[in-house]
C-alpha cells in the first residue's frame, strides 16, 4: 500500500517537471522589467574618413586703372591753357645788332592755386589784324634741349625768340633782300597751353625772312 503511494507521488512529480519544461520551451526570456530582452546590436563599423573639400581659389585682384592725365615731371601735371597767363614781350639784353626788333624775352606764369609742368619749345605767328586766319607762321629753329619746368602757383618759365633783325633807317631793309615785315603783336603757341596773342611794351616786331629762332621754355630767365 505505501509502496504504490510512493510510485503515484513519483509519477506525480515527473509529469510536473515534463509540464514546466514544455511550458518554457518557445518563451521569449524578459527583462527585469517584464520587457522582452533585445539582443544588443553588433558594434557598428567605423565611419570611412571625410575627404577633405579642396581649397577656394583666392578671387582675382582687379588690375588698377591707370592714372589719367600726363604726368611729365615727378607726377605734376601738364599746364594747360587756363592754368597760364602770357605777358608782353620786352627787347633781350643779348641781341643781333641792327634797328628791328632783335630779339626778345617772353615769361609765362602759372597764375592757377596747383602746380603745373611747362616743357617744350613755342610756336610763333604774326597776328593778322585780330583774324586768326591771317596770322601769318613764322618759321621756327629750336635752340637748347627742352626739359620739364615744374611750376609752383605764381612762378614763371622763359623763352627768348631771336629774329632776322632789318639793318638801317626808317623802314629799313634786309641783308638777305626781302621785305621787312612788322607786327604789333605776335601769337605764342605754349604747349599743351594754348595760344596766346602778345605785345612788346616798346614798339613793334620788326623781322626779316618770317624766321625765328626759339629756345625752349625754362625757369632761368634768358639775357
Amino acid at each position: 500500500m505505501h509502496h504504490t503511494t510512493g510510485v503515484a507521488r513519483t509519477a506525480a512529480v515527473l509529469a510536473a517537471a515534463v509540464t514546466v519544461t514544455a511550458l518554457m520551451t518557445g518563451c521569449t526570456p524578459t527583462g527585469e522589467d517584464g520587457a522582452a530582452a533585445v539582443p544588443s546590436s553588433p558594434a557598428s563599423a567605423p565611419s570611412a574618413p571625410s575627404k577633405p573639400s579642396a581649397p577656394s581659389k583666392p578671387s582675382a585682384t582687379p588690375k588698377a586703372s591707370p592714372p589719367a592725365g600726363p604726368t611729365p615731371s615727378g607726377g605734376t601735371k601738364a599746364c594747360t591753357t587756363g592754368q597760364v597767363k602770357v605777358s608782353d614781350a620786352h627787347q633781350a639784353d643779348v641781341r643781333p645788332p641792327g634797328t628791328g626788333t632783335g630779339a626778345v624775352v617772353v615769361p609765362v606764369t602759372n597764375t592757377s592755386t596747383h602746380p603745373c609742368t611747362l616743357q617744350g619749345f613755342p610756336t610763333v605767328a604774326g597776328a593778322g589784324n585780330g583774324s586768326p586766319d591771317h596770322n601769318l607762321p613764322l618759321a621756327t629753329t629750336h635752340s637748347g634741349t627742352a626739359t620739364a619746368v615744374s611750376l609752383a602757383p605764381g612762378a614763371r618759365a622763359w623763352t627768348k625768340l631771336t629774329f632776322v633783325n632789318v639793318q638801317g633807317e626808317a623802314d629799313g631793309y634786309c641783308v638777305p633782300g626781302a621785305t621787312p615785315a612788322a607786327f604789333p603783336t605776335l601769337v605764342l603757341g605754349v604747349p599743351g597751353a594754348g595760344s596766346h596773342q602778345i605785345a612788346m611794351d616798346d614798339g613793334v616786331f620788326a623781322e626779316c625772312d618770317d624766321k625765328v629762332t626759339v629756345t625752349a621754355f625754362s625757369s632761368a630767365k634768358p639775357s
